[in-house]
């Protein structure tokens, strides 16, 4: 599909190929209306997959699956001698949101609260004059109930659109898509927390940071009360994962 292939790395299958096909994949798959979802894999979300094989499959029965977090990027092109490019769920929301308004296609917006979707909506209305905002959708911090699953399904359908932004968190928004595929008429594309970006509430690390696979700290400084001890565990595990395979060459 536009020149994507698959590479493998730590047990994930991750799409490869320019930021640009990825962008143009996801645009025929929402015009084509076809039941389907993209995952954004960044360390978290890999090491999430390592400890329950069902989210591995969650992730691998993804249509498109990206590089998004660099230590992730470093790694698949470091063990598979690639010279892939990031494609990252804070850039891809605002580039498919571009994309989108000048192929004529409509976006749904599922997750977060309501206010941070007023503001996209507001944002996106002085970035993408032409853009059609099908639908947004604050669902409840809770496991739905079947019937609200449900109508959830119907209010997309009934939406007409084309691209689902999804902002459930991981894993969470991972198994709501796979849960979703089959039902909703959409190419679901889980950005996490680009909602928040593209709405003002967090920044992002500087360049240097970000090439640099620093990303982690940037966010660690903002909120070391709440993350401190994800990305302690996370990121002693993953560079475990790394070495193991670094050993087997």
């Amino acid at each position: 599909m536009n020149g994507l292939s698959t590479s493998e790395i730590f047990g994930l299958r991750l799409s490869t190929g320019p930021f640009k096909d990825h962008v143009q994949a996801i645009m025929d798959l929402g015009r084509a209306h076809r039941s389907s979802y993209v995952c954004c894999v960044n360390v978290h979300m890999c090491m999430e997959a390592q400890k329950d094989s069902g989210f591995m499959a969650v992730v691998n029965g993804a249509d498109l699956a990206t590089a998004d977090g660099m230590p992730i990027l470093r790694s698949l092109n470091r063990f598979n001698k690639l010279r892939q490019e990031r494609v990252a769920g804070n850039d891809l929301m605002p580039a498919v949101m571009a994309e989108a308004e000048k192929q004529g296609l409509s976006i749904f917006l599922q997750g977060g609260e309501q206010s941070v979707l007023d503001t996209i909506q507001a944002r996106a209305r002085k970035d993408f004059p032409t853009l059609r905002i099908a639908g947004a959708w604050s669902p409840p911090f809770r496991q739905p109930t079947a019937e609200e699953e449900e109508a959830g399904v119907r209010r997309i359908e009934a939406s007409g659109a084309h691209i689902v932004l999804v902002s459930l968190g991981c894993p969470r928004q991972e198994k709501w898509m796979a849960a979703m595929k089959g039902r909703v008429p959409a190419v679901m594309l889980g950005v996490g927390g680009a909602f928040l970006l593209y709405a003002g509430v967090d920044s992002r690390a500087p360049k240097w940071m970000r090439d640099a696979s620093l990303e982690w700290l940037y966010r660690l400084a903002l909120e070391p009360g709440r993350l401190w001890k994800r990305y302690l565990v996370t990121n002693s595990a993953f560079i475990l994962l790394y070495a193991k395979r670094l050993v087997r060459g």
